[in-house]
C-alpha cells in the first residue's frame, strides 16, 4: 500500500549546506564592508574578515579568491541593487513629481543603512580589478540615467548636462550626510534625518 507523506520533508544536508554557505557569504559582505569602512582596504587583513563572522582568514577563501574579489562582490551587488531599487520605483508611479520623491526616499534609505559601503566606494573603486570596476562603473551609469528620465520629465528645456549635475548633485546631499550626523552627539533620529534628507533633496532637485 502507497505510503503518502502528511508533513513537510526535512531539509537535505546539501540545502542545509547550501544555506549555510550562503549566510556565510552574505555575513562576509557586510563584515568587510564594516571593517573596510573602518581599517580602510590595506588595514584589514584575511584574519580580521574571518574573525569577524567565526571562521579562520583561510576559510575566507571558500567564499572569495580574494580580499579584492571581495571588495569586489561588496560594490557591484550594491550597484546592481541600487539600479534595480531605481527601475522598481520608477515604474510604481506615472507622476513624475511622485517618481522623484519615491528615488529619492529609495536612495535615502539606502544611505541611511548602507553609510559603509558608501565610505568604502568613495575611498576603494580604484582598488577593484578592471572587469568589476567597469561593472561599478556601467550599473551606477545606468542608475543615473534612472533619474535622469524622471528630472528631464519635470525640466523639459533643460540639456542631459544639466540633469546629470543635478543627479549627482542630489547623491552628494544625500550620501554624506549619514557620516556628518553620526558624529552630532544630539543627533535626531534616523526617521527624522530621513525626512530631513529628503525634504532638501526634493526642493533642490524640483527647483525651476
Amino acid at each position: 500500500m502507497a505510503m503518502h507523506s502528511t508533513g513537510t520533508s526535512p531539509a537535505s544536508p546539501v540545502s542545509e549546506r547550501g544555506r549555510a554557505k550562503a549566510e556565510r557569504h552574505d555575513a562576509l559582505l557586510g563584515a568587510a564592508a564594516r571593517l573596510f569602512a573602518a581599517e580602510g582596504f590595506d588595514g584589514v587583513s584575511l584574519e580580521d574578515l574571518g574573525a569577524a563572522v567565526g571562521i579562520s582568514g583561510p576559510a575566507v577563501y571558500r567564499h572569495f579568491p580574494s580580499k579584492r574579489a571581495l571588495l569586489g562582490a561588496i560594490l557591484v551587488r550594491t550597484s546592481e541593487e541600487l539600479r534595480a531599487g531605481g527601475l522598481r520605483v520608477v515604474d510604481a508611479a506615472m507622476d513624475a513629481s511622485d517618481q522623484l520623491r519615491d528615488l529619492i526616499d529609495f536612495h535615502v534609505d539606502f544611505a541611511l543603512t548602507s553609510a559603509d559601503v558608501i565610505r568604502v566606494h568613495d575611498r576603494d573603486l580604484a582598488r577593484l580589478d578592471d572587469e568589476d570596476r567597469h561593472l561599478v562603473r556601467r550599473l551606477q551609469r545606468e542608475y543615473v540615467d534612472v533619474w535622469i528620465g524622471v528630472l528631464a520629465r519635470l525640466h523639459p528645456s533643460r540639456p542631459v548636462g544639466d540633469l546629470r549635475v543635478r543627479a549627482h548633485a542630489g547623491f552628494g546631499l544625500i550620501n554624506s550626510t549619514p557620516h556628518s550626523v553620526r558624529a552630532l552627539g544630539d543627533a535626531p533620529a534616523e526617521g527624522t534625518v530621513h525626512e530631513i534628507l529628503a525634504d532638501m533633496a526634493f526642493a533642490a532637485l524640483s527647483a525651476a
